[in-house]
C-alpha cells in the first residue's frame, strides 16, 4: 500500500485513547515496551541527572497523548507548556492531569521511572509532580508562521519531541520545516529532546493504517546540525519486536542544543 492511501496523523484524526493502549499501556498483548517505554524513559533519566539542561520552560511537542516522556523532565523545569495537534489528544491528556474517572493509567511507567531513578515506591509522587508541573495544555495548528498564535508562548530552555514528526511529516522538506519552527521556540543554547522511530512507513491504531515518514539516523542527525543545532548526544537501538502492526527498523534518541 503506497503511503499516500494512509491516512495522515493530524489531517484525518487518530484515536488517541487506542494509540495508548496499542503502543503504551500494561496490557499483556503490548509487546513494545522495550522501545515506547523503557528506551525513552531509561534515556530521558540520564539526560536529565546529568543536570545542565534546566530551566523555567518547556515545551513537550509530542504525538499522542503520553506523559512518561515528562516524569524525568518535571524535576528539572518550573514550567510545563503541552502543545497537541488536535482536541482529541487534548481532551484525553486533560482526563488524566485532572484525575478524572476513566483516565488512563500511568501507573506501570511511573513505576519504571522510579526503578530507575531508584525509588519505585514513590511512583504516585512522580505523577503528581508531573500534574503540578504541566502548567498549560494547547493546540497548536503546523500551518502557521507563529503555531499558537495568536498567543507568543515564551522562548522555551528546553523542547521535547516524541514521535511527533514521524506522523506529521510527508518528506524530508516537511522534516526541515518543522525543525525550524521548532527551533523558534527554543532560546539559542537550548536544548531539543528529539524521540523517533527509524524506517517507519506506516504504523497502525486499531484498524486504522497511518502514514509514517521514514528517515534513518544519518538523516535525522544531518537535519539537525543544517537547522542550527549541535548534537551533543545520540543512542540508537534496534526494534525489539517485528510485527505487523508497525514496520519500524529502530529508535533514535537525540540530544541537541541549539548553536544559532
Amino acid at each position: 500500500m503506497a503511503s499516500t492511501t494512509h491516512k495522515i496523523y493530524h489531517v484525518h484524526g487518530c484515536d488517541s485513547r487506542q494509540a495508548l493502549e496499542d503502543y503504551f499501556s500494561d496490557k499483556p498483548e503490548m509487546v513494545f515496551e522495550e522501545d515506547s517505554l523503557i528506551f525513552p524513559i531509561e534515556n530521558l533519566a540520564k539526560t536529565f541527572t546529568i543536570g545542565h539542561i534546566k530551566g523555567d520552560v518547556l515545551i513537550d511537542l509530542s504525538f499522542g497523548s503520553f506523559v512518561h516522556q515528562l516524569y524525568a523532565a518535571c524535576e528539572c523545569f518550573k514550567h510545563i507548556i503541552v502543545l497537541k495537534v488536535s482536541d482529541r489528544c487534548i481532551m484525553e491528556l486533560k482526563r488524566w492531569l485532572d484525575t478524572r474517572t476513566g483516565a488512563f493509567n500511568w501507573g506501570h511507567a511511573a513505576k519504571l521511572h522510579g526503578e530507575i531513578q531508584g525509588n519505585s515506591k514513590q511512583s504516585q509522587d512522580h505523577e503528581s509532580k508531573v500534574r503540578f508541573g504541566v502548567q498549560h495544555v494547547m493546540k497548536f495548528d503546523l500551518e502557521k508562521e507563529n503555531m499558537t498564535d495568536p498567543i507568543v508562548l515564551p522562548p522555551a530552555d528546553c523542547i521535547i519531541s516524541a514521535w511527533l514528526l514521524n506522523a506529521i511529516c510527508k518528506d524530508q522538506d516537511d522534516f526541515m520545516r518543522f525543525i525550524r519552527k521548532f527551533s523558534k521556540l527554543l532560546k539559542t543554547g537550548g536544548h531539543l529532546i528529539f524521540i523517533g522511530c527509524l524506517d517507519m512507513t506506516y504504523y497502525m491504531v486499531g484498524n486504522n493504517k497511518l502514514h509514517s515518514f521514514k528517515y534513518d539516523e544519518d538523516f535525522a542527525r544531518k537535519a539537525l546540525v543544517r537547522e542550527g543545532f549541535v548534537i551533543d548526544s545520540c543512542v540508537t537501538k534496534k526494534a525489539s519486536r517485528v510485527s505487523d502492526h508497525i514496520d519500524y527498523k529502530g529508535v533514535i534518541f537525540i540530544v541537541a542544543h541549539k548553536e544559532k
